[in-house]
């Protein structure tokens, strides 16, 4: 199964919030398809909620939904990965760089590069973190 989370900004952590039925996986499938994951109903009223939507060996797929408001602080990841904005605005920080980002926007991270993420406005983002092949 999938997880869903929620974002506690006051304790800085996510909590699993209920399981997200998988759908389709690499053994049984050789694809997974989602007819739209920038469904605005996935975008909480207060808070943050993210949703593993694909994981295996080489990306795993989050989709995050973010109240006006709310920040992912600065932090960094330990791969590379792929920000991108489905739906609102969102100001980005990417290292030194702080830049809006509006719907469609797209950004790819280095891995251990500070970045956070503060909507403007109601966000719909898809994050893909890249893993490493060994």
């Amino acid at each position: 199964m999938l997880s869903q989370k929620r974002y506690n900004q006051s304790e800085r952590t996510l909590q699993t919030v209920n399981p997200v039925p998988q759908k389709a996986d690499n053994m049984t499938n050789p694809y997974r398809f989602l007819e739209n994951i920038a469904d605005p109903a996935a975008i909480p009223a207060e808070g943050i909620l993210s949703r593993t939507i694909h994981d295996d060996d080489q990306v795993r797929a989050v989709l995050f939904g973010f109240a006006p408001g709310e920040e992912l602080s600065e932090h960094t990841a330990s791969m590379p990965a792929i920000i991108h904005i489905l739906h609102g605005e969102a100001r980005l920080t990417l290292g030194e760089a702080a830049m809006d980002a509006g719907t469609g926007a797209w950004a790819h991270m280095a891995a251990n590069l500070p970045h956070s993420v503060h909507a403007r406005t109601p966000v719909a983002m898809l994050l893909l973190m890249l893993k490493r092949q060994s």
